[in-house]
């Protein structure tokens, strides 16, 4: 099985080739642009789209190498990785949540199904993510900055939670969880006695914010009745990191809960510089009516 799954040194040379094609572009359409000419402007207008959204692309291949950057170093050693996963496992039990085993063991006896959410772990999320941007980028300009934005901070929040090793729960003996991916051969990790660094970043689970993102984009930008469906996205995701024993529970809700963070801070933001614009309009302007009428009248 062959999985696009770039290292995050890869993926910084790959993001900045995008970005130098992004700004031959730009040059070009400006050149174009002042050359004159009858196609000129349809022409430049072409380039600089072009241009645009090849500096997104950047941008996103940028952020998809930070995550892997992450994912291959910590603060700290990979010694408490076990026992912070242990003890989240401990935090559930108290809480009397459903047993990530539990639910695992329903969906076991059908390996063509856990098959398939191997695949659905392991290569879906982000080019589900890649075509939410480009849908926004496309058909809704004006909502994209909004969403680049919420994206680029919440991934940013859970990067840095990641330097904080966790283990994944199909790390952990005891808890009756099976490594699925390994089972079937569908693994991304080497088969080695040593844990690796990306192995151990499985809090948050960025997997489950993205999904959400992309659903509260959909959900807040189409019209559509059927936009509702969207919600089978994130509700699909966080049954699949469970079943494939690579997260929690706890890692898919501290993820709902930074992005929430994200978006209640977003939209604060907004409200502030609302009001700050408001009350920045000159008084003159606003007492001119009145001006003009008594000119007026005394004329």
């Amino acid at each position: 099985m062959i999985i696009f799954d770039p290292t995050w040194d890869q993926a910084v040379v790959a993001a900045a080739g995008v970005a130098a094609v992004s700004a031959g572009l730009m040059y070009r359409g400006q050149v174009v642009a002042g050359s004159g000419g009858q196609t000129a402007p349809t022409k430049a207008r072409r380039l600089i789209s072009a241009g645009r959204f090849t500096r997104e692309t950047a941008l996103v291949l940028a952020l998809f190498a930070l995550w892997q950057f992450a994912g291959t170093h910590s603060v700290m050693g990979p010694g408490g990785a076990l026992g912070r996963a242990r003890w989240l496992w401990h935090i559930e039990r108290v809480m009397r949540w459903p047993s990530e085993a539990w639910l695992q063991h329903l969906i076991l006896p059908y390996p063509y199904l856990v098959q398939a959410f191997n695949l659905y772990y392991d290569i879906l999320h982000f080019p589900v993510l890649i075509a939410c941007l480009i849908w926004l980028f496309v058909w809704h300009r004006e909502r994209y900055g909004s969403f680049r934005i919420t994206l680029v901070a919440f991934t940013g929040i859970c990067l840095v939670i990641q330097f904080v090793p966790v283990a994944p729960p199909r790390l952990l003996s005891g808890i009756g969880m099976v490594d699925t991916a390994a089972r079937y051969g569908q693994s991304v990790y080497s088969s080695t006695a040593a844990f690796q660094a990306d192995e151990l970043s499985a809090m948050p689970s960025v997997h489950v914010g993205w999904a959400i993102l992309v659903a509260v984009a959909v959900i807040t930008v189409a019209r559509s009745r059927w936009r509702w469906l969207v919600l089978l996205y994130p509700v699909l995701t966080s049954i699949a990191v469970v079943v494939t024993a690579n997260h929690f529970w706890l890692d898919g809700v501290v993820a709902g809960v930074i992005l929430a963070v994200v978006l209640a801070a977003q939209a604060g933001a907004r409200r502030l510089l609302a009001t700050r614009t408001e009350g920045s309009v000159p008084e003159e302007s606003v007492s001119q009516p009145d001006d003009v009428v008594s000119r007026s009248g005394r004329g």
